[in-house]
């Protein structure tokens, strides 16, 4: 079984900066895909931002339009943990963020897992 545990959540004014990380742990022989999704009250899970592994040619990264240029993602590999620092927020970034991975486990099984959600909320 794997595990992806998020922290680094929190309550942070419009303008401010959190970093949340997500590690995974378990019988993990790889990981391809990593990414960030949230929820708000109301709406539908949303995609943030993924990261591939970057094992043959580099990690690529993709952002949804609403956070490009104040959101960046990052992994480290050797961790299996991906990062979401997160700048000049704004009060409808409030949404709970779930990390999401796509693992090959030693068993040779390939599993997609979510983390149990960190809360972000940013106050006007």
């Amino acid at each position: 079984q794997v595990q992806l545990v998020e922290s680094g959540g929190g309550l942070v004014q419009a303008g401010g900066s959190l970093r949340l990380s997500c590690a995974a742990s378990g019988s993990i022989f790889s990981i391809n895909y990593m990414g960030w999704y949230r929820q708000a009250p109301g709406k539908q899970r949303e995609l943030v931002a993924t990261i591939t592994s970057g094992s043959r040619s580099g990690s690529r990264t993709d952002y949804a339009d609403s956070v490009k240029g104040r959101f960046t993602i990052s992994r480290d590999n050797a961790k299996n943990t991906v990062y979401l620092q997160m700048n000049s927020l704004k009060p409808e970034d409030t949404a709970v963020y779930y990390c999401n991975a796509d693992v090959e486990e030693v068993s040779s099984q390939w599993g997609d897992y979510w983390g149990q959600g960190t809360q972000v909320t940013v106050s006007s």
